[in-house]
């Protein structure tokens, strides 16, 4: 609330009284501790060395040494929805994230938009005098407000961060992202040629960020929520930081999980009787023989010894770049640590080190070098994986390991990201503050959830959480504090009860008890009613091994009883349990209503996908309005997407050509069989015709090249039943930004802007109108104009 003026006001400034305390900005108490927070993405329980993992993560075992970790911490299964936990400390359904924004559905549970009544760390914090600073990944904005045209209310920048500097998506390319400063898209610095990677930008930014305000308030404390893209899909690193860990994980994904269980039963992170659940712990297709709950294949492990050498190598390979990936990560978190030790600024700094979801089963049973198969419900195929064998983890490829692999980094646990048994929920979580925390390097038993670290956070701050933010009455906060378990490894949990769902599982925790469903995701199972329900004593058995479901099925009816009172508490329905197809393509809200015209210019921002036309499984035309003064004329029209997945119209070689890549697997040309002529107020054109569609939502057509109204090539393609990219890779006219659609440009030309002559406009028709008439009419159009 607005302080009041407290001086006294006469005619002659010289008689009257000044008081600065109403106009003065926020400061916070003398001494008050700096808050870092890493989030880091889809790592798992066991991939870090300080959590028995294979993974050398030298500066993270600093924060380690310094302070606490937890055994028993917990997420909700997937990164939106446990980031909106990490920052308002509400469950994630209040939080209207009951899955990523990119899935959101028009229901109070899970619309994309983090009520104001949730207010956030960054709004608490910036408002009591700390600086407030974000680099890296957001993914608490609805697809909808992804633009530069939307409102920016559900931006860092509208959230109480100061500074931003990073991508506001689900994942984008290490080498080529999607990037956003402050309020605005930018492009990349440099290119990975000159040396760029994305973990490296954003640390740069991030002291840059901190540098920025010390020099001129050195005592003055700053928040830094740091969350790389590490080590999210796509599974990007250096060269020499993957080839370090060459030859490590040949002994294949089975015999890592048994060696890390080992490690972690001698260091005290799990109980030493912990068993280890069979690497298909839900089964496989074989065994689920009833035919309305059918296994998802996606989510099942092929056995390491019924691998060839081929896949083995390639497995192999996969692990090594995941771990690059990691330690590439881990460096950078040492470069941060190593500015606050010169500076003197650790030993007063409270780091808070966790990951958002368990390891990621997102790269199915055989892996994948482009992540974006599985948004299109695209199985891999492995001859192709190991064709690209020597391209994983550059630019080439968008890579992700298999689910073996998400197995061994969620050891002791079974299955991963996505699902409510441990495997998907729980997770490292270290925290340190040298000044307050008497413990070193020691373990902590305590039983607790992401919606408890920003009260722990405000206990260790001595601020009190407001009733009020920016007009809006605060709703009550879900967690509690943890700073009671930091020097005491007895004490008792202050956490009872925590709800869980996602993607149509769920699951409840109450007094060390666990009731779990064995609902298979993206099979569409829906029979919510019906599903078999798990019970475990997560005390004494942490892997979820022993089912004790008939036991006691007094105390499971009454467990899942509370899930439907928890539910109904934190408005939790309906379930989502649909495939990724279905969920990514579902339609949601526009800045304006879809339409047969789309218009695009020149020099403008890249216009992402959830908000540009959409041709999937449609026709289409694509025709750009040109001035040619003469030969010589080349370089892109039109792009979307990138070699993972687009398409784009070109000029190379005096001629027209158009490629629709699919999936990065197939790039399908078409070129004009004559060069383009000179003059003014010229279309050149791209129009697909569907006659079919194989598989479903595949569409399968002609694609023919125009000038004005004069065919010039054609040939069979097909396109996408998905869309492009999960994140980033938007839609440009006159140059194709970021990750080049095609190999077919000339040598490094990307992004390749038009030159020789002038763009006007390009439109793109989705009426399904025949190309001759549609010419006809922009002809008429321009003689009008």
């Amino acid at each position: 609330m607005a302080k009041p003026f407290k001086g006294t006001i006469n005619i002659d400034i010289r008689d009257s009284d000044p008081d600065w305390t109403p106009f003065e900005p926020p400061v916070a108490p003398y001494g008050s501790p700096n808050v870092l927070y890493i989030v880091l993405d889809d790592v798992g329980f066991s991939a870090l060395d300080c959590y028995g993992g294979p993974i050398e993560t030298p500066n993270i075992d600093r924060i380690a040494n310094s302070g606490v970790r937890y055994t028993q911490w917990h997420t909700t299964a997937l990164c939106s929805p446990t980031r909106s936990c990490l920052l308002t400390g509400r469950n994630h359904t209040r939080n209207s994230m009951a899955c990523i924004t990119e899935a959101a559905i028009g229901f109070p549970n899970g619309s994309g938009t983090i009520p104001s009544e949730n207010g956030m760390l960054s709004e608490i914090l910036v408002e009591r005098g700390w600086n407030t600073y974000l680099t890296g990944k957001w993914h608490l904005c609805p697809e909808a407000e992804m633009n530069v045209a939307s409102p920016r209310r559900n931006w860092p920048s509208g959230r109480g961060f100061e500074r931003f500097y990073g991508f506001l998506g689900a994942e984008t390319n290490q080498w080529y992202p999607d990037l956003v400063y402050d309020n605005h898209p930018v492009d990349q610095p440099r290119l990975p040629q000159q040396g760029y990677h994305l973990t490296d930008d954003l640390t740069d930014k991030a002291l840059e960020f901190i540098k920025d305000a010390k020099v001129l308030a050195p005592d003055k404390p700053f928040f830094l929520y740091y969350a790389p893209g590490a080590c999210h899909a796509p599974h990007q690193a250096p060269k020499q930081w993957i080839d370090k860990y060459r030859g490590r994980f040949d002994m294949g994904y089975e015999a890592m999980r048994e060696q890390t269980l080992a490690r972690q039963k001698e260091m005290g992170i799990v109980p030493t009787d912990t068993e280890m659940p069979p690497v298909n712990p839900l089964g496989t297709i074989e065994s689920h023989t009833d035919p309305a709950k059918q296994m998802n294949e996606f989510d099942t492990t092929r056995p390491w010894d019924t691998l060839s050498d081929e896949e083995k190598r390639l497995f192999s390979r996969m692990a090594e770049v995941y771990a690059g990936f990691l330690a590439h990560a881990d460096h950078h978190i040492g470069l941060l640590l190593d500015y606050l030790e010169e500076t003197g600024q650790l030993d007063n700094t409270m780091i808070l080190l966790v990951s958002d979801n368990g390891a990621s089963g997102e790269g199915g049973p055989n892996g994948s070098v482009n992540e974006n198969k599985m948004a299109n419900g695209i199985m891999d195929d492995i001859t192709e994986n190991l064709a690209k064998l020597d391209d994983l983890g550059g630019t080439r490829t968008y890579n992700h390991y298999p689910t073996g692999w998400a197995m061994a980094f969620n050891t002791p646990f079974k299955m991963w990201k996505r699902y409510e048994f441990n495997g998907g929920t729980a997770d490292p979580c270290i925290i340190a503050w040298p000044k307050g925390i008497k413990a070193r390097g020691q373990i902590r038993h305590q039983y607790h959830h992401a919606i408890d670290l920003v009260p722990t956070i405000l206990d260790v701050l001595d601020v009190d959480m407001p009733t009020e933010i920016k007009g809006y009455t605060q709703s009550p906060m879900d967690g509690v504090s943890m700073r009671y378990s930091f020097d005491d490894a007895s004490a008792k949990t202050t956490r009872r009860t925590q709800f869980y769902s996602m993607l149509g599982s769920r699951s409840i925790w109450h007094d060390g008890w666990k009731a779990v469903t064995t609902h298979i995701g993206a099979m569409g199972w829906g029979d919510y009613a019906n599903d078999t329900w798990e019970l475990y004593n997560t005390e004494n058995d942490r892997s979820e091994c022993r089912n004790l479901a008939e036991q006691e099925p007094g105390r499971l009816r009454d467990l899942v009883n509370l899930w439907y009172v928890q539910a109904g508490a934190n408005n939790a329905l309906p379930l989502d349990d649909r495939g990724p197809v279905e969920i990514l393509t579902t339609p949601r809200p526009q800045l304006s209503a879809p339409r047969d015209n789309y218009t695009y210019y020149p020099g403008t921002a890249e216009v992402p996908e959830g908000q540009a036309v959409n041709v999937r499984n449609r026709s289409y035309s694509i025709g750009a309005l040109v001035d040619i003064p003469g030969p010589g004329a080349k370089g892109v029209l039109f792009a979307h997407g990138s070699r993972f997945g687009g398409h784009a119209l070109y000029v190379k070689d005096g001629r027209l050509h158009y490629v629709y890549n699919f999936v990065g697997s197939t790039e399908q040309h078409v070129t004009a069989d004559r060069d383009i002529p000179a003059g003014d107020n010229l279309i050149l054109s791209a129009s697909f015709d569907k006659d079919g569609e194989d598989p479903p939502g595949t569409a399968r057509g002609t694609l023919s090249l125009y000038h004005g109204d004069e065919k010039v090539g054609e040939g069979r393609i097909k396109t996408q039943p998905g869309k492009f990219s999960i994140g980033g890779e938007g839609l440009c006219v006159g140059r194709d930004s970021g990750e080049a659609v095609t190999d077919d440009y000339p040598g490094d030309a990307s992004p390749w802007p038009f030159a020789g002559g002038s763009i006007r406009k390009v439109i793109v028709n989705v009426s399904g109108k025949p190309y001759v008439d549609l010419e006809r009419e922009a002809v008429a159009m321009m003689s009008r104009e």
